[in-house]
């Protein structure tokens, strides 16, 4: 199958947002891309307080647009994450929801992680606004693939990860805002690293350019095939990735290495 990865320089803008977001997701289909995931909080990037402002329901514009986009053009969208207005919750959940062909909604996972940091003299405070989930989630694509889903900060978190591959993951989505020091020095290092351990896809959209208050985020979209090859890099600016997915390679990986069969885990004792 091809798949695509959006890059984008989102921020409090959201009708600009939408649009560009809407024009690249075409661009990939386009191109024959039959799952398309966007980046992290595609819908609105800015200060907390704006962010929290345009805040959407799960049943609102923004995945209302993502719903009937996916059944016109009859693709698997990722839609990234967006701020997530949850009823009965003060603080907002960064949520990424993934929608089938049919345009019905197959899996929403809020990210777990709260990105609470300093980089570069920029702190960052998600826990202040956003609640954090407390669901692994496993999607499925249309054609059968097992879709595990997660967000940028997760992917400094293995554990997660092994366990999306240990349920059957095929194929990993990891959405992004990351900085620019990050991006620069740990995020492709960090994505081939998550898709050699647990022998798997993994789809990175990522923001970037600046956005409010000023933090940069780095760009580098990327898309990792299971023996830690980069087979797609976006150039810098906005724009669409699309690459051939060869699932076949996943269990030639797997079975070359069977690492995920040699895991020990009576042995480990986990600690706390």
């Amino acid at each position: 199958m091809r798949a695509g990865a959006v890059q984008l320089n989102s921020t409090e803008d959201t009708d600009r947002n939408l649009e560009t977001a809407d024009r690249l997701v075409r661009e990939a289909a386009a191109m024959g891309a039959e799952l398309v995931v966007l980046p992290e909080k595609w819908s609105v990037l800015g200060t907390p307080e704006q962010m929290t402002a345009a805040a959407d329901p799960l049943d609102g514009r923004f995945t209302g647009w993502a719903r009937s986009t996916a059944r016109e053009l009859g693709i698997d969208l990722v839609a990234g994450s967006i701020v997530e207005r949850v009823e009965g919750q003060e603080k907002t959940a960064n949520t990424s929801v993934h929608v089938g062909p049919d345009g019905e909604i197959r899996a929403v996972y809020r990210k777990m992680h709260m990105f609470d940091v300093e980089v570069d003299g920029d702190t960052y405070a998600e826990s202040a606004t956003e609640e954090a989930g407390e669901e692994i989630v496993l999607s499925e694509l249309a054609g059968g693939v097992r879709l595990g889903m997660s967000i940028c900060y997760d992917v400094r978190f293995p554990e997660l990860y092994r366990v999306l591959a240990v349920r059957g993951a095929e194929l990993i989505s990891v959405p992004a805002a990351f900085t620019l020091a990050t991006t620069r020095d740990h995020w492709e290092v960090l994505l081939r690293a998550r898709a050699i351990e647990n022998q798997c896809f993994v789809i990175a959209p990522n923001q970037i350019g600046p956005h409010p208050p000023g933090p940069r985020c780095g760009g580098r979209s990327m898309i990792v095939d299971p023996w830690g090859l980069v087979l797609a890099l976006a150039p810098d600016g906005e724009t669409a990735i699309v690459t051939e997915l060869d699932f076949s390679s996943v269990e030639r990986v797997r079975r070359r290495i069977p690492a995920l069969a040699h895991r020990r885990p009576a042995a480990y004792g986990w600690q706390r």
